[in-house]
């Protein structure tokens, strides 16, 4: 068993070694305290239905909430922040009505590439010198990352659930090293919130139940990327023009007043959203090219042109009428069922009711004929 000299200078050495590494800062958290002290939210989200239909969620849920049930050698767990933060105000883009607004974090690279590379290195470098067993971790195994991190003390999970700092706001992305060697645990991060409910109150589709609970089934984040099907009626209206996840409640956290710019430039992606009309437009071929190494290209063509046709109806321009008519005709399913929505919000009454005549004959998915039926009664000549 290491010595407190010891775990104390393989602590040091970790923390120059990621501070050298592109990492904002490094803390080490107890596998065998964790659970006892926040498994009670997972539960609670889960048992509320909160995860929507990731079952995926329910079925680690054990692993999630012990780490040593993940790997019951591990002794330390070791958490690292990266900064990603945006260069503007991404806020600002949501009146551009005609632009598709991606996420901040995924215009760049792909963060499990860039970050998995770096804990690898950590890890590598960490066994040579101090010995011991080590597994790397970037949001891809059942890992509570968040409430992890707040153990380490690399920040606290805000009203909105994310990750704060203090000392980076919150654009950050958060890596895990598990490891046999037993570190002396960090004291967690307090809670800074205060009275503060900024990420509360500006979520477009009202996805907190209560402070510090996400209803992920309204969240936008998960419903323009995790959900397999169609964006619920009632929250389309409220996407605008977000066509990949959500930044509302981070862009709006004071904390925020402390973050940097993404210290990596490869997660530092193009700030000019692109136009509405050419990214409905983009075949399979095309999005794969465009997207290629960024996390947009795992949504797929059908979900992504999906979004893009929801934020084309929000953005309710005429202009884009031959386009939208375009798409009503488009092979996959849910891509024409998101033009028939945005058919009904741009078309006036007269051409939606031929184009309605023209496409029903020939479709036979009944979830376009869904959005058919829904459209039909106030536009019926």
């Amino acid at each position: 068993m290491p010595t407190s000299t010891s775990s104390e200078a393989a602590k040091r050495f970790l923390r120059e070694d990621a501070l050298a590494a592109g990492f904002f800062d490094l803390r080490v958290a107890d596998p065998a305290t964790f659970a006892a002290v926040h498994g009670a939210r997972l539960e609670a989200a889960v048992a509320a239905g909160h995860h929507g239909d990731m079952a995926w969620l329910p079925a680690t849920a054990a692993r999630r909430r012990h780490p040593q049930a993940l790997w019951a050698e591990a002794r330390s767990v070791i958490m690292l922040g990266m900064n990603y933060g945006p260069r503007a105000d991404p806020m600002k883009d949501l009146a551009r009505r005609d632009r598709g607004v991606v996420s901040v974090y995924a215009r760049g690279r792909d963060y499990h590439d860039v970050m998995k590379g770096r804990l690898k290195g950590l890890a590598q470098r960490l066994v040579a010198r101090f010995g011991g067993d080590v597994k790397v971790f970037v949001d891809t195994a059942p890992v509570m990352e968040k409430p992890l991190a707040a153990a380490a003390g690399l920040g606290w999970q805000g009203k909105h659930t994310n990750l704060v700092s203090r000392r980076a706001g919150s654009w950050l992305f958060l890596g895990a090293i598990f490891t046999t060697l037993e570190l002396a645990p960090d004291d967690a991060e307090r809670d800074h919130c205060g009275s503060c409910r900024r990420c509360l109150d500006v979520c477009p589709t009202n996805a907190f139940p209560a402070p510090y609970r996400l209803d992920a089934r309204r969240c936008l984040a998960y419903l323009t990327v995790e959900a397999r099907g169609m964006i619920p009626r009632p929250f389309r209206a409220g996407m605008g023009n977000r066509i990949f996840g959500c930044d509302d409640c981070l862009a709006v956290c004071p904390w925020n007043r402390f973050a940097q710019e993404a210290s990596e430039m490869k997660l530092a992606g193009e700030d000019e959203p692109a136009p509405l009309a050419e990214l409905a437009s983009l075949d399979d071929a095309a999005f794969r090219t465009r997207y290629a190494g960024t996390p947009v290209k795992r949504l797929g063509r059908e979900r992504f042109v999906r979004n893009v046709m929801v934020a084309v109806g929000n953005a309710g321009e005429p202009a884009l009428a031959p386009l939208i008519e375009a798409r009503t005709a488009d092979a996959a399913p849910q891509v024409r069922a998101a033009a028939v929505w945005a058919a009904g919000r741009v078309l006036p009454a007269d051409r939606l009711a031929a184009l309605r005549l023209a496409r029903r004959s020939q479709e036979h998915d009944p979830l376009v004929l869904n959005e058919w039926h829904h459209e039909e009664e106030p536009c019926t000549p």
